[in-house]
């Protein structure tokens, strides 16, 4: 809402929220509503304060969001002029070369981030270098009043300078860019290069490891299939013998109804023989007709021979066929003792392939795959490290190709030493009054642009003093604009000031005993002093630690618990929507 272009989070409870609104009252007495949709863009300017629907008669004034010395049509210039400071120019860089001062210049100077009020650097470093010389520029024309508008470059640049110049211009914004990233990055090149053997030296101990595990994978699942091939043969043989079995017991059978079918003929054929002389049972002739000398077609004796002869060649057989069945049973009854074990060894083997080698094979690749990604970040992380370096040099080698002109001669900038003085005099009453330890001076260093506290650094402190020592300067800064009747907006945003003396320091970090302040009422003072200030002063502080009671009891204090039942649940509450 005061011109940032970023978007903002994309998370769920945003939904439903269309506007965002943003009161505004001037030391005047005069109020503003700014209002700006939740995707950014133009802003629409409405006088008078709304909270919740704005009246159809007020017709808004359009107002864009990118910053214009020449038009008023917009919300830097619009702000700016709320606190006589339109029109105002601040040096951009150490030739001399200005720009019109935009309200986002005065902004990095009013808003603190939980990542910024912790920096080891002066507040008005933002860790790029390129905005420095802006920063402290800005910084000295609220202390002072006076902007950079008399600065005049000497000389005019040449073409090839121009050039150059426009190369350096678009290394730095690489530079940049490129510094943005690695910001994100788990720590500087040689952690990262330790880093990347760490994870070089873990993954070839995880890939031996894989290689064990995948040769018992494939040695179990080898079992397996070998296993349920033998099963699947032996069901098969079994079948194959059942089977037989039952045809050879029907083939059986038939042997031995052919044995008493022909047994039968032979006892019949004998008692024919016995019977004596009668008519021939075979062709029906009488005993006087019948010619013993010519041989009957049914002779009896030949057919009694005949079937002798039959039963002993099927009795042969039956035996071969008794013996050929004994062994099919035998087989068979091995095959029935032989499969409950091959499936017992399958159902084994696929119970160990399926809970225990095949999730730690899983659990293994995916535990490699992590390095390899972390491999491949840290990999990226480097390159990101050696193209910025790589641009630094570039830059470096055309800025000894720039000729020194006049205009690169113009000396910074500096604060009055009584200006200087009377801004850490402020911050020290301050500081005494928060009951932080042991404050005896400070002065503000030009050169560092930054406050030393008892003759030790601000930025050598631990990150909790660092934290609250950025907050005093940041409010210090507001305190002595508006008693020394300086422009100002009037108000401050602290993202977390008191959070981070609650946590022990790292042990990277150069702090000292001294930097715990736990066992200290500063918090509670701080507040206190927070609470008395003048009510044209406005301190926005977003903090995650409990504040004291008679904090917590003023309306002004708002809890944001994430709980339905408690305080406020979060910043978006559902059905507050178009809000």
């Amino acid at each position: 809402m005061l011109g940032g272009k970023g978007p903002l989070r994309d998370i769920p409870e945003r939904v439903g929220y269309k506007h965002i609104m943003m009161g505004i009252e001037t030391s005047e007495g005069n109020t503003h509503t700014l209002l700006r949709s939740v995707d950014g863009g133009s802003f629409n300017l409405y006088a008078g304060l709304y909270a919740d629907e704005l009246p159809e008669d007020n017709e808004p004034t359009l107002l864009h969001e990118q910053h214009n010395e020449k038009k008023d049509d917009n919300l830097s210039t619009f702000l700016l002029s709320l606190i006589d400071l339109n029109n105002s120019r601040i040096r951009r860089n150490v030739k001399g070369d200005t720009n019109s001062l935009s309200f986002r210049n005065i902004a990095r100077l009013l808003v603190i981030n939980e990542e910024e009020i912790i920096q080891q650097r002066s507040p008005l470093a933002d860790g790029m270098g390129i905005s420095d010389t802006a920063n402290a520029s800005v910084f000295r024309l609220l202390l002072t009043g006076d902007d950079d508008s008399s600065l005049v470059v000497a000389k005019e640049k040449q073409q090839e300078d121009l050039s150059r110049q426009a190369q350096i211009d678009l290394l730095n914004q690489l530079i940049k860019e490129g510094q943005t990233e690695v910001k994100n990055l788990a720590g500087p090149p040689n952690q990262l290069d330790e880093q990347l053997g760490r994870l070089h030296d873990n993954m070839q101990s995880r890939v031996e490891q894989l290689a064990i595990t995948e040769s018992e994978y494939k040695k179990a699942s080898s079992d397996r299939r070998l296993t349920a091939k033998k099963l699947e043969e032996a069901n098969n043989r079994l079948a194959d013998v059942t089977a037989l079995l039952d045809r050879f017991t029907l083939l059986k059978a038939h042997y031995d109804s052919d044995i008493s079918r022909l047994q039968s003929i032979e006892e019949a054929g004998s008692l024919f023989e016995a019977l004596g002389e009668a008519e021939c049972p075979l062709c029906g002739a009488s005993a006087n007709d019948h010619n013993p000398n010519k041989v009957c077609v049914g002779d009896t004796d030949q057919v009694i021979a005949a079937a002798r002869a039959e039963i002993e060649k099927i009795e042969r057989r039956r035996v071969e066929l008794q013996d050929t069945i004994g062994g099919l049973r035998k087989e068979a009854s091995l095959f029935e003792n032989r499969l409950p074990l091959l499936q017992s060894n399958l159902s084994e083997l696929s119970s160990t392939i399926e809970k225990v080698i095949a999730p730690n094979l899983k659990q293994m690749r995916s535990s490699y795959q992590e390095l390899a990604d972390k491999r491949s970040a840290v990999r990226e992380g480097l390159a990101l490290y050696r193209n910025l370096s790589d641009l630094k040099d570039r830059k470096a080698a055309l800025e000894k190709l720039t000729p020194q002109s006049d205009a690169a001669t113009i000396a910074a900038s500096t604060l009055p030493n009584s200006v200087a003085d009377s801004f850490a005099q402020t911050a020290r009453v301050m500081l005494e009054q928060w009951h932080f330890p042991d404050v005896e001076r400070i002065y503000f260093d030009d050169k560092a642009r930054d406050l030393v506290i008892n003759g030790k650094a601000r930025t050598s402190f631990g990150k909790g003093l660092r934290a609250i020592t950025q907050a005093a300067f940041t409010i210090s800064l507001l305190e002595f604009c508006l008693e020394q009747e300086r422009p100002h907006p009037g108000f401050a945003v602290l993202d977390s000031p008191l959070l981070s003396y609650r946590e022990p320091e790292h042990a990277s970090d150069s702090a000292s005993e001294d930097d715990d302040l736990r066992d200290t009422d500063l918090k509670d003072q701080f507040f206190s002093y927070l609470s008395s200030m003048d009510d044209d002063r406005q301190i926005i502080i977003i903090e995650n630690t409990e504040p004291p009671k008679f904090i917590k009891s003023q309306p002004q204090t708002q809890l944001f618990s994430g709980l339905d039942e408690v305080g406020r649940a979060a910043l978006f509450v559902e059905g507050e929507t178009e809000a």
